[in-house]
């Protein structure tokens, strides 16, 4: 709701050649109680000083020498963008009020001047205004809230999950066939930063873990979640992709390279111990109002296993994974070890690239 000091207040520029009725509107104007009330007898100015001020209301004459009222609304058009010209055009030619409208001015006024009808017109198209740009910034301001919030939601969920919520907010759950899950952990690392502060081991974590980021964001993967010092990975979720394996793989290999890059205290050195396994998962968003995008499944299980029973420096998988990577990767046995509700499993180490 405007208040009347806002209307009062309101930037307004008279126009019209006629030193005479632009001093008889000045009067009326603030006899009325308007504060910031300009003139120019001159129209070519016009354009100059609207783009400079941004008056809420403009009071132009119609007939003018050299450029008239009509070629100034023109020219007005260009800077008002949004194709709304404050405009309450004067004018004693009765024909001409229709065409001024169509030309875009808001109102008019006719001459001579009734003083109760001019300030009367002034009032409704300021109170339309100055309501038309209060409604401008609210909506800027949705749009820009809404903008905050969707970035915040990519922040926590997958950008094709978030495109289906916004679509239609209803329970995400899908089931893949065939993904590849990574974990990989930080070996030892409550040891090594046991003298730290609690302030600096959450600045190193984010660090390590804004590293792994960029490296998981640039191969067009998906992290999953972090669980202390444990990060997880997936490929093929929420979109399924044929070199699910392949690019895990690249992960992995990627994640050891990373992970030197960072030192840990004493002299000592950081390492990971990564766990891929591949096969069928399940995937969706929890909760309500902390929203979540996790994986489940054996598949997911069996791969935290490959990670907490793996070795420092090493990338484990078994023999899922490895059937769809040995023609490119080279690895080494590792053997066999057991794993509940799945028996013995054959593992691999990961060791690198085959040579082109």
């Amino acid at each position: 709701m405007l208040s009347p000091s806002a209307i009062l207040n309101a930037q307004i520029l008279i126009v019209d050649d006629q030193e005479a009725n632009v001093q008889l509107l000045e009067r009326m104007l603030a006899g009325a109680g308007y504060t910031a009330i300009a003139s120019t007898i001159d129209p070519v100015q016009v354009c100059e000083l609207h783009r400079k001020n941004r008056y809420d209301l403009i009071l132009l004459d119609l007939q003018m020498p050299g450029m008239d009222g009509f070629q100034v609304m023109e020219g007005l058009k260009a800077i008002e963008m949004e194709d709304y010209l404050p405009v309450l055009v004067i004018t004693a030619q009765p024909e001409h009020k229709l065409r001024a409208l169509k030309a875009g001015a808001k109102d008019f006024v006719s001459k001579p001047f009734d003083l109760a009808e001019v300030l009367a017109r002034v009032h409704n198209l300021l109170e339309v205004r100055l309501l038309h740009l209060e409604t401008k910034g609210l909506y800027a301001q949705v749009v820009a809230e809404h903008k905050v919030s969707e970035g915040l939601l990519l922040t926590v969920l997958p950008p094709a999950i978030v495109e289906r919520l916004k679509a239609r907010p209803e329970v995400i759950a899908d089931s893949f066939s065939a993904a590849t899950i990574l974990f990989a952990g930080l070996h030892d690392f409550s040891r090594l930063t046991q003298r730290m502060t609690a302030a600096e081991v959450v600045k190193l974590l984010n660090e390590i873990y804004s590293g792994f980021d960029a490296l998981i964001q640039g191969l067009g993967l998906e992290k999953i979640k972090t669980i202390g010092d444990a990060y997880m990975v997936a490929a093929g979720v929420p979109v399924a992709r044929p070199d699910h394996a392949e690019a895990i793989a690249e992960a992995a290999l990627g994640l050891q390279q990373e992970i030197v890059r960072h030192e840990a205290p004493n002299g000592e050195t950081f390492s990971l111990r990564i766990g891929i396994n591949t096969g069928p998962v399940v995937a969706g968003v929890i909760g309500k109002t902390k929203f979540s995008y996790d994986v489940w499944g054996e598949t997911v299980n069996i791969a935290w296993h490959m990670e907490i029973y793996g070795a420092p420096g090493s990338i484990q998988l078994n023999e899922t994974t490895h059937a769809l990577l040995r023609d490119r990767y080279l690895f080494e046995e590792r053997g066999e070890f057991f794993v509940k509700d799945q028996g013995e499993l054959k593992t691999y180490f990961l060791k690198g690239r085959k040579p082109v």
